[in-house]
């Protein structure tokens, strides 16, 4: 019985990714109905604490991209790119992978991509190298992020599994890991490709009027004139400080949190009171909350994991003992293999948050030990594997040399060499780190 209920997983999965967004969550609790009144398999339980800390976290964000906080920081990374042009290949996914840190989703690197774009080409550099990695970057910072949904994942876990994993503990093994990767990545690739003065396809192409004249626009630099910059700055200021403020607690939450409150939770109303005070300091108009971007990310996200994690959990919560006596032999003698299922996990779920919510309570049941399960978090991004992410799709729009591709076999493209280089070290390095401070 337990092939059959993987079938349905895997067929919910796979219809998920031709639908695309909230199908996961839905088609997720069909599957759920399937398992309850077709095979008569109690319901498990759905990640409730996790979704209430990506929503409170979604609505801080949210409110901080409603006062133009978010494009602010983006300006602040768009000049720091133009000053330094020939550096684009490291600084470009720099900026990406921090804008996710800070704010907590990957989202945020659409408007940098044009900008990363226009400087690769004026200064003769090919655009795939920074483009590629930028993407990858981008996604590789929510692991090292302390109000990421993944972050939220590993914390609401761990305490329902009645383990002591703060997000300190996380963080100080993600963050040095995951820029290790990037920085990596992006060393690799300085050389990839040939230069567009040697590429003879790019040659050919040039030879086109039309083409040439599509490969610059007249005006690239971001000019928003929709925000008042002085709200901005007061919007961004009091979320950077909201995040040091997590961080703090998250240190020292023995002394500071009253008795009985767990970080988890403590997470949800640091986050709305952040999202509240910058409200009530910037005067914005609520309705510009709901509509922003990452809202509408955030929600989606929260859909996602609701339905796919619940289906995922019943079938693990009843197979549980089987799967216990299945791989319990190879994950005690090679624990460090937990991250392969997990990197696997990730290339169908397109999401790090829902591969974690499904992957770690099976980790925990397994007697995996912890340090091993925080060092091989970066293994959960693999949605790289197969070139559709949105990110990835803009990158590909944004380069109009036509350098960041999807090739004919549609698994050798441009993000492809990136992606593995960047997360097979994160995830190495991630586990001797944790290794050795544990």
């Amino acid at each position: 019985m337990f092939f059959i209920h993987m079938l349905l997983l895997l067929t919910v999965i796979f219809v998920g990714i031709r639908h695309g967004g909230v199908a996961f969550g839905l088609l997720g609790g069909l599957g759920v109905s399937i398992l309850a009144f077709a095979f008569g398999i109690a319901p498990g339980t759905p990640p409730i604490n996790v979704m209430l800390i990506i929503l409170a976290v979604v609505a801080a964000s949210a409110t901080l991209e409603a006062t133009g906080g978010l494009k602010l920081l983006v300006r602040y990374a768009e000049k720091l790119l133009r000053k330094h042009p020939s550096q684009i290949v490291f600084l470009g996914p720099l900026c990406t992978y921090s804008l996710t840190v800070l704010v907590g989703t990957g989202h945020s690197v659409y408007p940098l991509l044009p900008v990363i774009y226009d400087v690769a080409y004026k200064k003769g550099i090919r655009p795939e190298r920074p483009l590629a990695i930028a993407t990858v970057a981008s996604q590789m910072g929510i692991t090292a992020s302390p109000i990421a949904a993944a972050a939220a994942v590993v914390i609401a876990t761990s305490m329902e599994n009645n383990l002591d994993i703060s997000l300190v503990d996380v963080l100080l093994v993600t963050i040095p890991s995951t820029l290790i990767g990037v920085l990596v990545a992006a060393a690799w690739s300085l050389k990839r490709g040939k230069d567009l003065d040697k590429d003879p396809e790019f040659q050919a192409r040039l030879q086109d009027e039309e083409f040439r004249n599509s490969l610059l626009d007249s005006e690239v630099e971001s000019n928003d004139s929709n925000h008042d910059e002085s709200t901005a700055k007061k919007g961004l200021s009091i979320f950077l400080l909201g995040i040091l403020s997590v961080i703090a607690l998250a240190m020292f939450s023995d002394q500071l949190l009253p008795e009985g409150v767990k970080m988890s939770v403590a997470i949800q109303f640091m986050m709305l009171s952040v999202g509240a005070v910058i409200l009530l300091a910037t005067k914005i108009d609520p309705k510009k909350i709901v509509h922003s971007n990452v809202f509408i990310a955030g929600m989606t996200a929260v859909i996602i994991i609701f339905g796919i994690a619940w289906l995922s959990d019943t079938i693990i919560g009843h197979h549980k003992s089987y799967l216990i006596e299945s791989v319990s032999d190879i994950v005690h003698a090679h624990p460090w293999s937990f991250a392969i299922a997990m990197f696997t996990a990730s290339v169908f779920l397109k999401s790090q948050a829902a591969t974690l919510t499904i992957m770690l309570p099976l980790g925990f049941s397994l007697g995996i030990p912890a340090p091993v399960l925080i060092g091989v978090l970066p293994a959960c991004y693999a949605y790289f594997f197969f070139p559709f992410y949105p990110s990835d799709l803009a990158a590909i729009s944004f380069d109009r040399t036509g350098t960041t591709h999807i090739g004919k076999y549609i698994v050798n493209h441009s993000f492809i060499m990136p992606g593995f280089i960047g997360v097979v070290t994160a995830t190495v390095v991630g586990y001797f780190i944790s290794i050795m401070i544990n």
